[in-house]
Order: structure tokens, then sequence, then C-alpha cells
């Protein structure tokens, strides 16, 4: 829908036509609808700002102050404005309790409702900014690159549903961050976010963490225990580092996605449990899948939606404004005051390819503060290895295929060893082999360095 886009909610055909009749001549666009489940499905689907809602007096009130507080309720940014034929003080109260955020009396001057509708844009425009930025304080998911917009753009869409997500990336993109980003949009917002490191609980004790357990269960079970689905009801759980559970405990999950219920260990009593399922892994699930070591069911039960998070040195358009996230981050815990970083370590940190990613980033920003640095963080604060390796990498062609060749030519095209050269993940290197059409059967002619057939 458009900045200047409304809908307009039907209740009394005649108030209603006169509204938009109002609407339109200021030059809005007006989409009608006259079914409340529609009107709430289009503010789910659409990125809509403004609801005008007509009152007449042969409408209940209380149902139109109930739309108002569900408007108000789930969908943050939309501004609604009350078009009211029976006005009255007790009822003007009880519109801007339930979240009316304009509040217009019938019959309308020309330019009293189309007034009110812009003040609602701009407020809401304000106050999305803020937000956003405010999001990034609060979540570290920080930078305005294309793939970073486009992330965000989806997850405001795939939030409002309840299907399973699956986000993969390499370590230190920020996984759990992004996770967590999708249960705070979503409905579920007010219930529990639960996490559970699926590589880091041995498999003797992840059904129990996960399932909970009964009192004598086993040796040490003096009391009855919940799990983390059971405290994840109503809410979402997510399973990070999920490539690396074991069979035993995929199958476990996949009969809680299937029957929608858990089985404390020692129980044989099955108890419901209402949870959004996000999973994440650096690894390829469909390719482990086809080796039998991911059970392809629950990979399909999982990969409903898919968000694919790119490395940092696929956006390091995002680098300053990270760098200046942390800075400050890292200014107030070490009560040391960083002006600036110099240009000349910032060309280091542009051209170092953050194997990494953000974590990397964040840690060697952290040793730089821990270090005591005066005034500015110069070339010379950066560790050796970060310094070799920008001096290397500077050698290097400039685009990424170039770099690409460049690895495959000086490792004999093998694959393993190339994507370690790089910095890369093997799924990072065969993506980019297939991007730039560089096929595995083809060969590189040394003197030219172009491909040969």
């Amino acid at each position: 829908m458009g900045q200047g886009a409304v809908l307009l909610f039907e209740t009394c055909p005649a108030l209603v036509n006169r509204v938009s009749a109002t609407l339109l001549r200021a030059g809005f666009e007006v989409t009608r609808i006259a079914n409340r489940d529609q009107l709430l499905k289009n503010l789910t689907s659409q990125r809509a700002r403004i609801v005008v809602v007509g009152l007449s007096p042969s409408v209940k009130k209380e149902e139109s102050l109930e739309l108002v507080r569900s408007i108000h309720d789930e969908y943050g940014f939309v501004a609604v404005v009350l078009v009211v034929a029976d006005s009255s003080e007790d009822l003007a109260i009880a519109a801007l309790r339930a979240g009316v955020s304009e509040y217009v009396r019938f019959p309308l001057l020309e330019e009293e409702l189309p007034a009110a509708v812009l003040r609602c844009l701009r407020l809401t425009e304000r106050e999305e900014e803020h937000a956003v930025a405010e999001e990034a304080e609060e979540s570290g998911i920080i930078g305005e690159s294309s793939a970073m917009r486009t992330i965000r753009a989806r997850i405001e869409k795939i939030a409002q549903s309840d299907s399973n997500v699956l986000i993969t990336g390499e370590t230190g993109t920020g996984k759990e961050l992004f996770a967590e980003l999708v249960h705070q949009k979503s409905r579920r917002r007010n219930r529990p976010f639960v996490t559970i490191n699926c590589a880091a609980i041995p498999d003797s004790l992840l059904e129990s963490e996960l399932f909970g357990h009964s009192k004598g269960a086993f040796t040490g079970a003096d009391s009855m225990q919940d799990g983390k689905l059971k405290a994840a009801d109503h809410g979402t759980i997510f399973l990070d580092e999920i490539g690396d559970m074991s069979a035993y405990s995929q199958a476990k999950i996949l009969r809680v996605l299937e029957n929608k219920e858990i089985q404390r260990l020692g129980c044989t009593r099955g108890i419901p449990v209402d949870v959004r399922v996000v999973a994440a892994t650096n690894q390829d699930l469909d390719q482990l899948g086809r080796e039998n070591k991911f059970r392809r069911d629950l990979f399909f039960r999982l990969n409903v939606t898919h968000i694919h998070l790119p490395p940092l040195r696929e956006r390091k358009e995002d680098l300053p404004a990270l760098v200046d996230y942390y800075l400050e981050q890292f200014s107030r815990q070490f009560h040391i005051k960083i002006k600036r970083v110099t240009d000349d370590t910032l060309d280091c940190l542009f051209s170092y390819d953050w194997p990494g990613n953000i974590r990397e980033l964040r840690n060697l920003l952290e040793s730089i503060f821990a270090e005591g640095p005066q005034g500015e963080i110069t070339l010379q604060d950066l560790p050796v290895n970060v310094r070799l390796r920008c001096a290397e990498l500077k050698s290097l062609p400039e685009d990424e295929r170039g770099r690409l060749l460049w690895a495959l030519t000086a490792t004999n095209w093998n694959k393993s060893k190339a994507a370690a050269k790089l910095r890369w993940s093997r799924m990072t290197l065969y993506r980019k082999m297939e991007r730039y059409n560089i096929l595995r059967e083809r060969e590189i002619d040394p003197r030219a360095g172009e491909l040969r057939r």
C-alpha cells in the first residue's frame, strides 16, 4: 500500500460513502473493507498505516471499540481514526482509552478528516523511525545495507504467522538476535522466548532439558521438572545449532511438531503445548538430509520459512555503523572515550574478510578497549594476524570472482582448501561458484588466468 493509503472499515454505507468521497478528493488511496476478519487479514499482509472506522448510531459502539482495541494491541504502528455520527463525552473518553489516534465528528468539515489522517501519518512515521533506532540499540542488529533491509522486511511479514522458521548463516552472523526479533515482532511477543543450544548439551541430557521429567524418572530426579518446551508454551522456542542434534532427538522434536504435545521422561501422558519453533544452523541441512545425517521430514517441517543471514564480508557497507555501535558500547563499559578510528585502520577493517563475522568484529574491538587505547584506534592497535591478513588480501584481485578463481587455482581445485584459504565455509564456496558460473568441470588456463572449457 502507498504512504497515502487508507483502509476504510464499512459499518454504515451512508456514512462511509461520505467519508470515502472526502478522502478521495484529498488525494488518498482508499480501500473499503466491510468484514472485520478481512480487515485484520489486510493489516497482517500489508504495511497499512491508517484505518478509518465509521461509527453510526445503528452500530453497536462496544463492537467498534473492541475492534479499535484489537488493532491497537496487535498492530503497533497502525493509527485508527474514528468518525462518529452520534458523539458524546463518554464515547470520546472510551474511544481514547481504546487506542483511537484521532476522533472526528460527523458531519465532516471538508478539511477536517484529511488533516486528521495526515497528522496520524506523520506521527506513525516518527514512531516507526524511533522504534527502528531503538530496536537496533536494544537488539544489536545494526546495518542498513540492502541485505539487512530485505531481511528486516521479511521478518515483519513472517513474524505475524505461526509458521516455523529456519535461520541459516555462518558462525557469528547473529542468528539468535534475528530469532529473537522474529519473536518480538510476532503476536507471541508477550510470551516466553526460550533458547536451547543443541550442540552444547550432551544427548543424554538434551531430552530431559527439552521435555522435562517426572519424579523418580532417573537417579537424582527428586521432583517433577518442566522442560524447555513446556516453559515456552504459547511462546517461541529457539533451537540453536539444530544440525548437531542427534537422530534420536530429531525424532522426538518431529513428534512434537506433528502432535503438538510432549511427554515428560518417566510419564506416559501427553501434555499439549503451543510453541512456535525457530531453528538455526551454520550447516546445510538439505545436504545433510541427502547424506542421511539429518531427517528430511524434520527439515521440511522446520524450513517452512527460511532466512539466510549473509556473512559480514558480503555486507561491508554496514561496517562503519557496526564499529560506531561497538565503540559507543565499549566506551560506556570501559569508561574510555574513543573519538575515532583512523582512516588506515578503517581501510584495513574493510579489506579484512571477517571469517568470524560480527562476533569476531565485536571481540576484536573489545580486546582493543581492554588494552586501554588513548583517544583513537590506530592500525597498531589491531592484532598482528588481522594486519597480516589485510596485507595479503590487498594483493589479491579486487573482485570476488577473481579471488575465488585465485583460491581454486592455488589449491589445485581442492574445494576444502580453497574455502579455508578464503575463510569461507564449503557451502559458501559452492554457492559462489554457482553464482559466478564456475563449474566443476572447467579449468583455469594458468597463462591467461581465464576459464577454459
